[in-house]
């Protein structure tokens, strides 16, 4: 009965696992969807958000079953626990992929960014899908340094989104108040989405050490992770 137990809570991280790959596929999609006005792709991305939702509502079931008749103690409670929050951040970070492609479908057919601004946006989304890589290979082997990494790459987001907020406020800037709203969104998104990656990485190390490490804005890991960014129907 205890194996079986431990194989469910290991079957479990596999899942999340399974999920981060998923919703690293949504971001890179949704970026190609975005720099090439694809409206077929980011259709699909949009779609394939509700499947994500549906595999962490089975994750979630499957942690309280386990709560529930089980009565997990110590490092287990841990692991259960940082597996709810982590099903939460997966589940963000598919709304934001979404997000991306839902302003793909606002502009389709003209693409949603000038051509000079791809490169930044085209960087943004690589950086977000390799979080996201980086976060699902935490999860697998649990190992606190690389999780820590994720810290060194989450500053590489940080920059590009100060270049892009200075290409925006610059005099010269000519595309019009509606193209800077649309970039500020897309550089949101990517942010948040870099900012829940991190966030899994911690649950990790608290899963590993028993201690919630410093999060994104100087708090306990969980408490400043799930704010949301603004979607492009203002959901």
């Amino acid at each position: 009965m205890r194996d079986t137990y431990h194989e469910q809570l290991d079957d479990i991280l596999v899942e999340l696992e399974r999920m981060t790959r998923t919703v690293s596929t949504a971001v890179r999609r949704s970026t190609n969807a975005l720099l090439q006005a694809d409206i077929r792709r980011a259709e699909e991305v949009i779609a394939a958000d509700i499947e994500l939702d549906a595999a962490g509502e089975g994750v979630e079931e499957k942690v309280f079953e386990l709560m529930a008749r089980q009565a997990p103690v110590a490092n287990e409670l841990r692991m259960l626990v940082a597996a709810l929050r982590m099903v939460a951040d997966l589940e963000r970070m598919g709304d934001l992929a979404a997000h991306v492609s839902k302003i793909a479908r606002l502009r389709y057919p003209a693409p949603a960014i000038p051509t000079e601004l791809n490169g930044v946006i085209e960087e943004m989304g690589a950086v977000a899908g390799r979080m996201v890589d980086g976060a699902g290979d935490v999860i697998r082997s649990r190992d606190i340094d690389a999780a820590a990494k994720l810290e060194a790459v989450d500053d590489e987001m940080d920059k590009l989104r100060s270049n892009q907020f200075r290409l925006m406020m610059d005099d010269s800037w000519p595309h019009g108040v509606e193209v800077a709203v649309d970039i500020a969104l897309l550089g949101r998104y990517y942010e948040r989405i870099a900012d829940h990656a991190v966030s899994m990485a911690r649950r990790v190390v608290y899963l590993v050490t028993g201690e919630l490490p410093v999060a994104i804005g100087g708090t306990a890991a969980g408490s400043g992770a799930g704010a949301s960014a603004p979607s492009p129907n203002g959901k």
